[in-house]
């Protein structure tokens, strides 16, 4: 006889007796975590009745105020939603508490319990349904980088490397793939490893990352492109919560110094058929591959100018888009070449997949995967080609025409038919709105700088 969620929440129970409360948690528009702490004694019911949160919650811009012009605030008497528990999301939380801590994912529902077309989760479950439709599974992992900083700040008030816990010294130069840098962090990357493994979030490496203090996480391959996002998000709660057990605080941020190297998420991506087949290794051009790969590329490459604003999601996004700076800046693609914006990788025929290689760390793992398989749909049921593969260095052949402006981004996507139907056309419309606000907010901040360059001499 098959167990019931109640069963099954009393059997965590069992094996838990040391959890005393639990994190109920909501991903918003920029995926930041919000939610509600409840009792242990309260966990069934969360289960059986789901919690209520308002709508509002993706109306909030990155300072947890509610964006009017969404639609979702007092303009619909700011009410209340149901939030349902996403089957195999309740873990421990090692690092907090002792262990006594518990957590639990949801997902916004309408009240006749249909999807609520705001939440993220619920977007990419939107677009999935598009590819299921088409007898395709889409195969992805991600790629997380971060930096590690001291919880010090200078005596300007800036953010600086922390010092390392093996040598005691603060990093002004690091090492790419560097394995004594590593070494010294171990005790921290250990803490990660094993509280994934607590959590069964499927980590696969780490490795150093080319400037002080940045560090890159990847996670295994995973047939559902949901769960995979679901990890990435839990993953980066994670990582900030042990680095402030270790003393350290763990940013996402795209673009944390202006002169050192920006923080990305790379996706991997493969299509499998009905049978599990992996459509982009079916036989093709000898160059080119298969034809589904090919019209997958297209489609990300067509619709990737226009899809800017959902990967570059604020002000600091925009930052990281610089020239010289190994972040791609035009839709381009080629095999085993990581100039470009989609990358072949190299090996074996059956592994043969497309990484996205231009979103910041800030993005929304959600909205990027629904993005991404939204471009890769069209082009698939379009039969799209794209331009020639490049073989060198595409910084130097290709010349910069995805936006860093992000005004620009937002009106690209507003205007973009595609993506609206796909992602949904009120979806768009709250996204939109609650990006023009929080970019109205930053435009009245005068800078530092602005006032070192202009103060005196304008």
């Amino acid at each position: 006889m098959s167990s019931t969620p109640t069963d099954d929440v009393q059997a965590f129970l069992d094996r838990h007796p040391e959890i005393d409360s639990f994190d109920l948690l909501l991903s918003d528009l920029n995926g930041v975590i919000r939610g509600k702490r409840i009792p242990r004694d309260n966990l069934t019911k969360a289960y059986d009745s789901g919690i209520a949160l308002p709508a509002s919650v993706f109306a909030l811009d990155i300072n947890g105020n509610t964006i009017e012009e969404t639609g979702l605030g007092l303009a619909t008497g700011d009410g209340d939603r149901l939030c349902r528990p996403i089957p195999g999301s309740l873990m421990p939380v090692p690092w907090l508490r002792g262990g006594r801590q518990g957590q639990l994912l949801m997902t916004m529902v309408e009240p006749d319990e249909s999807p609520f077309f705001a939440d993220p989760r619920q977007v990419l479950s939107r677009v999935l349904g598009r590819l299921t439709a088409l007898g395709l599974t889409p195969v992805v992992a991600l790629e997380l980088e971060f930096y590690l900083v001291d919880r010090q700040r200078t005596e300007a008030g800036l953010i600086q490397p922390p010092r390392s816990p093996g040598s005691g010294e603060r990093a002004t130069q690091s090492q790419l793939y560097s394995m004594l840098e590593l070494d010294e962090y171990a005790d921290f990357l250990e803490e990660i490893q094993s509280a994934a493994e607590a959590q069964g979030l499927p980590l696969d490496t780490a490795l150093k990352e080319c400037a002080p203090g940045q560090f890159e996480v990847n996670l295994i391959h995973c047939a559902d492109a949901i769960q995979a996002c679901d990890s990435a998000v839990l993953l980066k709660r994670l990582i900030k919560g042990v680095a402030l057990k270790h003393g350290f605080e763990a940013t996402f941020m795209a673009k944390p110094y202006g002169q050192e190297a920006g923080n990305g998420t790379h996706v991997h991506i493969s299509l499998l058929d009905a049978e599990g087949n992996n459509v982009f290794s079916e036989p093709g051009d000898d160059v080119l591959g298969s034809p589904r790969l090919t019209q997958a590329v297209a489609g990300l490459l067509e619709r990737m100018p226009s899809s800017m604003a959902l990967f570059a999601p604020n002000l600091n996004s925009f930052r990281r888009l610089q020239p010289g700076l190994y972040v791609p800046m035009a839709p381009t693609w080629g095999f085993d070449n990581r100039s470009v914006a989609l990358r072949v990788p190299s090996g074996p025929r059956a592994a043969r997949r497309i990484e996205h290689r231009v979103a910041g760390a800030d993005v929304n793992p959600y909205l990027l995967l629904a993005t991404l398989l939204a471009s890769l749909h069209d082009g698939l049921t379009r039969e799209l080609t794209p331009p020639p593969a490049i073989t060198g260095n595409a910084y130097e052949q290709v010349e910069d025409s995805l936006t860093n402006s992000w005004q620009q981004a937002l009106d690209l996507l507003e205007a973009d038919e595609v993506l609206g139907e796909a992602l949904g056309r009120d979806f768009i419309r709250v996204f939109v709105a609650n990006r023009r606000a929080e970019r109205a907010q930053a435009m009245q901040a005068v800078s530092q700088l602005e006032y070192d360059w202009y103060l005196r001499h304008v």
